[in-house]
């Protein structure tokens, strides 16, 4: 039988044809890989790529405390506490967020005769879009911002650094001691008297009751424990901040312990309030409450 004629051309078209083909498939393989949290870049820049944060998702943010440690921070005045009741204080309330895998919050309230405490939980999941950048080292920056605005003293040991006299308080002082000098036994005694009005509440030499405005001076009566201040034994950074506050209707301290786990960062807030304005909230025991549910919080999210 006779042969059939070999054509060169039709044999190069097939081969266009297959590698024309085999390119379209690989080129559209990488696209679904540049959504969600994932760092883009090619096969050149992804050796290149920081670490990605420990953290993919996140829980969920009322479910978190142990409904003990919740018991212990939102106490009651002695009363009984329908399972309804117990349910609606100890269950809290959701934040409304929009990505639950990057921010989830909760804050819980109870209402007592003796005042008020409200505990809110912000949980935030970092992400660095920057190649360069890993997703621990952007929460640190946010971390760092945080500590900043908060006027975090940045003290070893998580002490709190000595705080310099303000200009104000070192003019006041060269005007007293001024006019004890030039002035005669009736103003020596006016001087006297003011520098004792000017000691601060729950200094060594002042008495235990609270400062007119506590408002002015919201690290008076803190100690170097107490204080605001540095933590060095929670998550990879936090810091402690401790305020007091006036209104109108009361007297309210505020307590937030802020830490860093990785790309995520956690900001507790403890506050209490009271009508009775003589009556300040104790520092050291919403300190203690709410450095102790941090603690719990960071192992929760370390399992």
């Amino acid at each position: 039988m006779p042969r059939k004629p070999f054509v060169p051309g039709a044999a190069l078209v097939v081969a266009a044809a297959l590698a024309a083909g085999l390119t379209a498939c690989t080129g559209g393989s990488g696209s679904d890989g540049e959504e969600g949290d994932a760092k883009s870049g090619g096969t050149s820049t992804s050796s290149q790529a920081a670490e990605p944060g420990r953290y993919q998702t996140l829980p969920e943010a009322c479910g978190l405390p142990a409904r003990g440690s919740l018991r212990g921070m939102l106490p009651g005045d002695g009363q009984q506490l329908s399972r309804d009741e117990a349910k609606k204080i100890y269950d809290g309330q959701p934040d409304i967020t929009y990505d639950t895998d990057r921010r989830v919050g909760c804050h819980w309230t109870r209402e007592t005769t003796a005042g008020t405490r409200h505990l809110s939980l912000d949980i935030q999941r970092v992400v660095s879009y920057d190649a360069a950048v890993s997703d621990d080292s952007k929460a640190q920056g946010i971390y760092d911002t945080k500590a900043a605005d908060a006027k975090i003293p940045s003290g070893g040991n998580g002490s709190p650094s000595p705080v310099a006299p303000s200009p104000s308080a070192t003019k006041d002082a060269s005007k007293d001691k001024t006019e004890g000098k030039g002035a005669g036994t009736g103003t020596t005694t006016n001087s006297s008297t003011d520098k004792k009005e000017k000691v601060p509440s729950g200094s060594p030499s002042g008495s235990s009751a609270p400062a007119t405005d506590p408002s002015a001076d919201p690290s008076a009566g803190l100690s170097d424990s107490t204080a605001p201040r540095v933590l060095d034994d929670l998550g990879d950074a936090a810091f402690l901040n401790d305020k007091l506050v006036t209104a109108d209707s009361g007297v309210h301290r505020d307590v937030t312990v802020v830490f860093r786990t990785s790309n995520v960062i956690v900001t507790l807030t403890y506050d209490q309030w009271s009508t009775d304005k003589t009556m300040l909230p104790e520092s050291q025991e919403l300190q203690d409450k709410a450095r102790s549910l941090a603690g719990e919080l960071s192992e929760s999210l370390s399992e």
